[in-house]
């Protein structure tokens, strides 16, 4: 039995973080589904970016569209199709777990992060377009998009948060899916909307790499993690979540984002290894998923209380790292690289399709 069964039958849900034409069409994702018990994925405006450019695979479909489209509609148009040909390899384990498992994930513009009205109303035109029950919505956790999140689960959207990096960050994602779902409730309406919450974990370290003392190495995002962990313990075991949970509410699981090693001289299964855990996904890098797979090692879970976390982290704030600074830093950070992404996604193609109308 390989790394990724193990880690699977340990209880925790292994998504990809990468997605491709190439890799649905040559059956490359099947074949994840079938021998590294992958059962979802994960998708970014990097991500598609990297696939229409490095591939011609798009291209036929790019120049079929008007040139009174936008470059937006035509990515969208491209990402539906991608994502709606995922959600069906992943629909047998969405249905046999009950909507537990089995998504896929679509972000919407990050251009809409500081307008609510507008970001609910992409979610939910495109959960709709896509016409598939086990697509989220990626939203980010940022203090802008509480009030999406929220607006997003009242109306029955299902939703990735993303760009979450601290348990601060975390609660209050959690908060506004909870109210969406009490809301819900009071609206006499299905209170089953499915939801995860993604943290990032390998960007803390990236941020304090070569600031903090060599013992500290690599340490800070797991410590974080686990801290985030124990706050999820106890919203699970919470009065408020208990009352959802019995009207028929579902819980907004845990997602470990961002969980490639960064540093070249730590482990390249490092994220994975000791993130392991029940009711919890991990979303992987292409890379890391099949290094996991080779030479991976299942470990304990995580302890519900945090286990050494509070030991560490002050051991960060010896060192002179202030966390919650450096949470809200990381965080304005990846959106603002989510923006240039999405720049970077639409003029690739917007430069395919002026390339191609030249030389027709």
């Amino acid at each position: 039995m390989n790394a990724t069964r193990r880690l699977h039958d340990l209880g925790q849900s292994i998504w990809l973080d990468n997605i491709t034409r190439d890799m649905l069409n040559g059956g490359v994702l099947k074949d994840y589904i079938d021998k590294l018990s992958v059962t979802g994925l994960t998708s970014n405006p990097t991500i598609f970016d990297q696939a229409i450019r490095k591939s011609a695979t798009y291209d036929a479909e790019i120049a079929s569209h008007a040139s009174s489209h936008s470059e937006e509609e035509v990515f969208f148009a491209l990402a539906l199709d991608d994502l709606s040909h995922a959600a069906q390899l992943f629909y047998p384990t969405f249905e046999r777990t009950d909507r537990v498992d089995g998504w896929v994930s679509l972000e919407v513009s990050p251009l809409l992060a500081h307008d609510t009205e507008r970001t609910v109303a992409a979610a939910r035109m495109l959960h709709e377009r896509a016409r598939q029950p086990n697509l989220f919505i990626k939203i980010p956790g940022t203090s802008e998009g509480l009030q999406a999140i929220e607006e997003a689960i009242f109306a029955g959207v299902p939703v990735n948060v993303t760009l979450l990096f601290s348990d601060a960050q975390y609660v209050a994602a959690s908060d506004a899916y909870l109210r969406g779902v009490e809301r819900r409730i009071e609206a006499g309406l299905n209170p089953a909307v499915g939801s995860v919450a993604s943290i990032f974990v390998s960007r803390w370290d990236a941020a304090v790499s070569g600031k903090v003392p060599a013992e500290l190495a690599n340490r800070l995002g797991l410590a974080v993690a686990q801290r985030t962990y124990k706050a999820y313990q106890e919203m699970l075991a919470s009065n408020r979540f208990q009352r959802l949970a019995n009207a028929g509410g579902r819980a907004q699981r845990l997602l470990w984002a961002s969980t490639g090693t960064k540093d070249p001289k730590a482990p390249d299964t490092l994220y994975v290894e000791n993130l392991a855990t029940p009711f919890t996904v991990n979303t992987m890098p292409e890379g890391t998923l099949k290094a996991f797979a080779d030479h991976g090692q299942v470990r304990d879970a995580l302890a519900l209380n945090g286990g050494d976390c509070e030991t560490v982290l002050a051991g960060f704030a010896k060192a002179g790292i202030d966390n919650r600074t450096l949470a809200q830093r990381l965080q304005d950070d990846g959106a603002a690289s989510f923006v240039k992404s999405w720049t970077d996604l639409l003029d690739c193609i917007r430069s395919k399709r002026t390339a191609m109308q030249r030389a027709s």
